[in-house]
Parts: C-alpha cells; sequence; structure tokens
C-alpha cells in the first residue's frame, strides 16, 4: 500500500518519480559546487591574470554563495518540485526566490574585474549596453512576468518540459536584466544615479502589481495544472492556495524592493557624505591661507 501522500508521480502524470533524484536534483546541486569553486579559484589562485583585480571582501563571498545557495533551494529543492505539480503558492515562492531575490544577491558577489573580461570585444560591448538600458530592461522583465502567468501560456509550459526550461532560462536572463542597472557591478554600463535608481525600483513595483492582484482577487481556479489537485496536498482549497501564491509574490516583492531602495538610499547618503567631506578637506588649505593672509 502506497502511503506517500504524494504518491510515485507529479500530478497530472506529467511529473517524474517523486524520488531523491526528482526532489533534490544532484546534478544541479554538483553543477553549483563547480561555478562555487570555481568561482573561488577565480578571485585568489588566478586573480593576477585579470586586470585592475581587487581582493574580494568577504561579503562579497557571502553574497555569491548565498546567491547559489537560493537558486538550488529555488531549483532543486523538494519547493521545485512541489510547487510543479501540487501547490501555485509554492511554485510563486520558488518564483520569487528565484528572479527577485537570488540575481541581486548574487550580482553583489560578482566584482567587475570579474565580468569586464566578458563584455571585451567590441559587439560584445554593444550589445551589453543596449540590453542593459533601463527602459529596455524595464520592459523585458515586466513582460516576460506577465505574459508567465497568463493562464494559456503557463498551463502549455507545465505540461512540456523542453518549453518550461527555454521559458525559464529567459525569465532569469530578463530577472538579471532587470537588477543590473540597479546592482551594476560595472560602472561603465551604470547610467542612473542613485535617486533614478530608486525611481526605477518603484517603477518596477507599480508594474508587478496587475499580475499579482489578478490572481489574488480571481474567483476561481485560473490554472488547469492545479485545478484537480486533492485539498490532502495543500491543506486548503485549491482557490486558497492560488490567492496565497498571488500575495507570496507581492510580499516578497515589496520586502525585496524595500530592501533594494534602502540599499540605494544609504549608498547616495554615504556619497554625499564623502563628496562633502572631500570638499571641506580641499577648502580647509584656502581657509588657514585666507586667516593667515588677514593677520599679515
Amino acid at each position: 500500500m502506497n502511503t506517500d501522500p504524494m504518491g510515485t508521480m507529479g500530478h497530472g502524470g506529467h511529473g517524474g518519480a517523486a524520488d531523491f533524484a526528482n526532489l533534490w536534483s544532484p546534478g544541479l546541486l554538483l553543477i553549483l559546487v563547480v561555478i562555487g569553486w570555481l568561482y573561488g579559484l577565480a578571485i585568489s589562485r588566478w586573480r593576477h591574470k585579470f586586470a585592475e583585480s581587487e581582493p574580494v571582501s568577504f561579503k562579497q563571498l557571502f553574497y555569491f554563495y548565498s546567491g547559489l545557495l537560493l537558486y538550488y533551494i529555488a531549483e532543486g529543492s523538494p519547493l521545485s518540485y512541489y510547487g510543479h505539480h501540487y501547490s501555485f503558492s509554492a511554485h510563486m515562492f520558488q518564483q520569487s526566490l528565484l528572479y527577485l531575490v537570488m540575481p541581486p544577491v548574487l550580482m553583489l558577489g560578482l566584482p567587475g574585474w570579474l565580468l569586464r573580461p566578458l563584455f571585451k570585444h567590441p559587439i560584445a560591448h554593444k550589445i551589453m549596453y543596449a540590453l542593459t538600458s533601463p527602459l529596455v530592461s524595464l520592459f523585458v522583465f515586466n513582460m516576460v512576468f506577465s505574459f508567465y502567468h497568463i493562464p494559456m501560456i503557463m498551463d502549455t509550459l507545465m505540461v512540456n518540459p523542453l518549453l518550461h526550461d527555454v521559458y525559464n532560462t529567459v525569465f532569469i536572463l530578463a530577472a538579471f536584466q532587470m537588477w543590473f542597472p540597479v546592482f551594476c557591478p560595472l560602472p561603465e554600463y551604470s547610467r542612473m544615479t542613485e535617486l533614478k535608481k530608486m525611481a526605477y525600483i518603484f517603477v518596477n513595483g507599480i508594474l508587478l502589481t496587475p499580475a499579482c492582484a489578478l490572481i489574488i482577487f480571481a474567483g476561481e481556479p485560473m490554472y488547469a495544472n492545479y485545478k484537480d489537485v486533492s485539498e490532502q496536498f495543500l491543506y486548503m482549497s485549491v482557490l486558497n492556495d492560488q490567492q496565497l501564491g498571488g500575495v507570496i509574490m507581492k510580499i516578497v516583492q515589496e520586502i525585496v524592493y524595500g530592501w533594494a531602495l534602502a540599499y540605494t538610499f544609504f549608498r547616495w547618503y554615504r556619497r554625499e557624505r564623502q563628496e562633502e567631506e572631500d570638499e571641506d578637506m580641499q577648502n580647509e588649505p584656502f581657509a588657514h591661507s585666507s586667516v593667515n593672509a588677514n593677520r599679515a
């Protein structure tokens, strides 16, 4: 007798067995471990090979490895399996980690000198400069996000693993593209002041709201992938699980965007203070000169 509440197959019969490989993705874990190992070599043993390289702080190390961990939790842990086959709210939490939390955390751990060689070629530089335009970044991410949550599109992706993987790849790239103007590790691509960055974050929050609101206030289940899920897997109705998913996405978005606003504001504040202190230091010799001249 099968005592596993999830059974041996994913909901709807389109998932693999709920075994160790599908629940914990050891292949993905191995890839992330290799990426972390290569990053460690690049910032230490291989650092002399990069022009203008500088020591990486412990804070940057923490951010980078935290980003890898967040990616694994979202894509390699049972959260991914449960969210894909049973719970829309778990799926939305997974998306929140994958597209709102992980990209800025990972970028904060990447020193500019490590990325710069990737865009050294003039063509790569032009493409990168065009793709990281704030207006383009704003439009692409919110378009990809909104399209994904159209029922017809999500229903198609959920039953087609190849299409789902392709769209997820585009989604992740769009997420990095969206966050790049705010947490830009390469000064040559930074085109916004801190005040404009705060406005950019605020507008992003507004553009995400309609999709979340449609999910939260829907009067019936919207997605075929979750309509027939038994309440024993959810501990609530399918509709309530769907509404909870919209609430989770909106709350995480508010927290992350609030953190990004605070981070940007304090960077701006520290820079203004530093400029004032530098100006005072420069003016101090002139003040002394004037006093001495008056005494003379």
